[in-house]
């Protein structure tokens, strides 16, 4: 009975938490139904999802609307990230973010591409002032796309609040069907401390679980003593719907009493990259799994959490019996729960562990600048590069050096020097460091140089080297041929690749002005709209540069005729 009025208690104070946000205000960014394939603070590689991806029925070109009245506040055009993007600040304070754009409605499309022409560069940011481009609710904005790193068509759709933080946007009053409650993939124990042990040991235990006829978990009992931390693999997954979304609440009781709980209602931008404190890190780059803790560690900065008795650290003392609770809630309310039974009993540890390998190397203070050598290499960690203090192994292998092992994450970037002194002279200008992976493969580093001195600044750990690219990119026509007549042609499309360092940048005219060119790194393409120029002579000019990022580039031309 206790345990139930605790639950009404959380539904209240849940239902009272939606009812803060305006539930009328916004309309929905496009006319079709709203399926999602990627939910508010879904758990992504070293960040939360900060809005909801709504699925655009597998094609680009739908159209996409203001969702309040207000005026556009930012436009920002790139290759990577949200690609084409449109920001609307609206007068209740709110802005509305939408990304992954196939290109804006006329008249903004004209703004911006006067301004990427006076520029002459298809990247660009611009903040309109507020009389600048006034927008109602209900107006085309812009079509949605696939540009930037999305992987597949859709919009994403941000609301943040006048402080720029990202809030879950099914506060306010979005309508997704959901009917199916989380998935449980796994539930683990955590050891928390040396002398905490689990059924004999003090290493991570997966628990057994058995699901019941009204379809709760039961785990295995387990035996334990000391201090103890639990962690879900789960995923949620929505009506019309395949992907693998997130789950909004997690939350544990112990005995009754209520533990712990966060929940994805809004987060920061500048706390995003402490996702690698809530989920069990060495196992995700071990195993590929996210299992989200249960409890915090002393360096997780997080703002998500609602309740968090002893950090939800639960102290399992010898002869009592605990059963703890956990809840992981969807949005719209279904839930799967989990019943641990734990027993406490004085154990000994089955295979003690009678030396730390990892407490070799370097120690590293997290909170202090640190600067190490290793090989013919020199490395910076500023203050709060990692986050908190480890033994750090550096070593050589061969002509490359190894930064301790990808399974530490890295908060901020560090840095990497490596001297080439002894490399042949003519070489050095196409000298870059490379990330090595596992297998072999070589990843391009943003290298700068200066003099026998080659930097970059990296998040990555693991083995590096200094590599050499002396080949250019190729570039080659898509939908022509060079001497072709293009009058009914829109396009004008080319493709480019690199074989090693990647392509930096590009240049392009016609007839030896600056044309705007769209690239689009998943296709390797490069497209030319032939409507911006008013072609007057029958016979032009196309010529593009296309460098990589060492200073390799190859200059292609070609003529074509058109009127």
């Amino acid at each position: 009975m206790r345990y139930l009025l605790i639950c009404t208690i959380l539904i209240s104070q849940f239902i009272h938490s939606q009812n803060s946000y305006p539930k009328d205000y916004f309309r929905s960014p496009l006319d079709i139904p709203i399926v999602l394939a990627g939910t508010f603070g879904e758990l992504r590689s070293n960040h939360f999802h900060s809005g909801m991806d709504i699925k655009t029925q597998q094609r680009e070109g739908l159209n996409v609307y203001a969702v309040a009245d207000g005026y556009v506040s930012r436009i920002k055009v790139q290759h990577y990230g949200y690609g084409k993007a449109i920001y609307i600040t609206h007068p209740n304070g709110y802005t509305s973010v939408y990304g992954h754009l196939q290109k804006y409605a006329p008249e903004i499309e004209a703004y911006i591409k006067e301004e990427q022409y006076n520029n002459q560069s298809y990247e660009i940011e611009l903040f309109p002032s507020a009389n600048e481009i006034q927008v109602h609710k209900g107006d085309l904005i812009a079509l949605s796309g696939n540009t930037g790193g999305s992987g597949g068509p859709h919009l994403h759709f941000e609301i943040r609040d006048g402080l720029e933080k990202p809030i879950n946007p099914l506060l306010f009053g979005y309508h997704v069907k959901d009917t199916k409650a989380p998935r449980i993939l796994g539930v683990h124990a955590y050891p928390v401390g040396n002398n905490a042990i689990i059924n004999n040991e003090n290493t991570r235990k997966e628990l057994r679980l058995t699901q019941n006829p009204d379809g709760t978990y039961m785990a295995d009992k387990i035996y334990a003593s000391g201090n103890i931390g639990l962690g879900v693999e789960t995923y949620d997954q929505l009506d019309m719907a395949y992907n693998k979304n997130g789950a909004y609440k997690i939350c544990t009781t112990v005995n009754g009493t209520l533990n712990f709980e966060y929940d994805f209602e809004t987060f920061s931008f500048a706390e995003s990259r402490y996702i690698n404190t809530l989920i069990d890190y060495p196992t995700y780059i071990d195993n590929s799994i996210k299992i989200q803790k249960c409890y915090i560690e002393p360096y997780n900065k997080l703002s998500i959490y609602k309740k968090r008795n002893d950090d939800g650290v639960i102290t399992i003392n010898d002869g009592l019996s605990y059963q703890v609770t956990m809840e992981v809630s969807d949005f719209a309310g279904n839930t799967s729960t989990i019943i641990i039974p734990i027993e406490g009993k004085k154990q000994e540890l089955s295979n003690p562990i009678t030396s730390n390998t990892e407490n070799k190397g370097d120690y590293l203070i997290a909170t202090r600048d640190n600067i190490f050598s290793v090989g013919n290499a020199s490395l910076f960690f500023p203050e709060n590069t990692f986050y908190h203090d480890l033994f750090i192994n550096l070593k050589t292998e061969d002509d490359a050096i190894i930064i301790h092992n990808e399974s530490v994450p890295v908060k901020n970037n560090y840095t990497i020097s490596m001297n080439i002194r002894n490399r042949n002279e003519t070489d050095k200008d196409k000298l870059f460091i490379a990330h090595v992976s596992d297998d072999g493969r070589l990843s391009y580093e943003y290298t700068y140089r200066k003099g026998d001195l080659l930097s970059t600044r990296t998040r990555d750990l693991g083995k590096f080297k200094v590599a050499k690219d002396t080949v250019a990119p190729v570039v080659k026509p898509s939908n022509f041929r060079d001497g072709q007549w293009l009058s009914n042609f829109r396009y004008l499309k080319l493709n480019i690749t690199d074989d090693l360092s990647g392509i930096n940048s590009y240049r392009a005219t016609i007839n030896g002005e600056w044309i705007l060119m769209e690239y689009e790194y998943k296709e390797n393409s490069l497209t030319y709209d032939l409507s911006d120029i008013d072609f007057k002579d029958a016979a032009n000019n196309l010529e593009v540069v296309v460098t990589d990022n060492v200073g390799n580039s190859t200059t292609f031309k070609a003529v074509f005729h058109k009127k």
